[in-house]
């Protein structure tokens, strides 16, 4: 093996397949596989397969199949059933919600096909969580990896179920579809006084970007102490050796202190969590609890006020009637 690597050539080692470990009551053969895939490699294990779904993992694909189909045909519709317009339009195709205020189930035609698109969407992710959960189990591992998936779980919930339920309407919540979500969240902030001064948003973003500074901060490291062996990071948890040392000595030089290789994970681990955790309070606080951020902002010091900054801009007398308090 060469001793140096550059950031752009990688080493595919291509060995018998990894056969499963035997798991009781959970030895059945997967749907398929297994088989191997250059281009895979080039980003990870080239090996796919075997997969085990069990019945959770058959519950998400048939559900979430379903939800995507109805999905897939309205947009259809709305292209008048061509193709070639469907595919050109496939960013701005939507799917709306039902309008006006209450709960119930309304007629197809009228967002029912919104609702059972999300109901069936919402079973289909619930259900591939316990079919995480349960594999984590059955495999004696711990459920680390299941509670990261349910922060993006509840963030999900608080934009599409939570909220609207609080508030008492469907209409609340974003339509299926590429833009028509982007334009939904513009909204979104633009309705309720800009959301920038949500102090959730302020923290999710936050932890969302330090979350991609840090992976990207340990990536370099232990590709950095690679032909030191410092992909073996797990064995050097336990038992330190030269390039968990020269990482070390590296961030101790470089940033004044330093993680080490378990602890690096677990701040990633969080500050990701927190992404989603963060986000959906902000999400449930918004026009329940605070109907203006940008007043709210104002009020505790967060904002400025426009007047104060630009004092030859034209306020409307609806914004100047409208109280500071939330």
């Amino acid at each position: 093996m060469s001793r140096f690597h550059s950031l752009y050539t990688q080493i595919q080692i291509r060995g018998p397949a990894d056969r499963p470990i035997p798991v009781p009551g959970r030895d059945r053969n997967g749907i398929f596989g297994p088989f191997f895939s250059i281009w895979l490699g080039r980003i990870g294990d080239p090996q796919i397969g075997r997969s085990y779904l069990g019945w959770w993992g058959w519950i998400a694909i048939v559900t979430g199949s379903i939800s995507i189909m109805i999905m897939g045909f309205n947009f259809w519709a709305q292209a008048d059933w061509n193709t070639v317009a469907f595919i050109r339009g496939m960013a701005w195709h939507r799917l709306d919600p039902p309008t006006g205020d209450g709960l119930y189930l309304r007629p197809l035609n009228q967002g029912g096909w919104w609702q059972w698109a999300g109901l069936l969407l919402t079973i289909s992710i619930l259900a591939w969580w316990m079919r995480i959960y349960t594999r984590a189990k059955a495999l004696g591992m711990g459920t680390h990896v299941s509670w990261a998936f349910a922060s993006a779980i509840w963030l999900y919930l608080c934009i599409g179920v939570l909220r609207p339920l609080i508030v008492g309407s469907w209409e609340e919540a974003p339509p299926f579809g590429i833009i028509p979500h982007l334009n939904w969240t513009a909204t979104f902030s633009v309705l309720y006084g800009n959301f920038y001064y949500n102090p959730f948003h302020c923290f999710s973003i936050v932890f969302l970007y330090g979350s991609v500074l840090l992976w990207a901060m340990h990536g370099g490291t232990i590709l950095g102490v690679a032909r030191f062996g410092g992909e073996r990071e797990a064995e050097e948890i336990v038992d330190r050796g030269t390039s968990q040392e020269r990482g070390a000595l590296f961030w101790r030089w470089t940033m004044g202190f330093n993680a080490n290789f378990e602890s690096i994970h677990r701040w990633i681990y969080w500050f990701a969590i927190l992404t989603g955790v963060t986000g959906g309070i902000g999400i449930l606080l918004t026009g329940t609890v605070v109907d203006n951020w940008y007043l709210w902002g104002v009020k505790w010091g967060l904002a400025p006020s426009y007047p104060d900054v630009y004092p030859d801009m034209v306020i409307p007398d609806a914004i100047n009637r409208t109280s500071l308090d939330p």
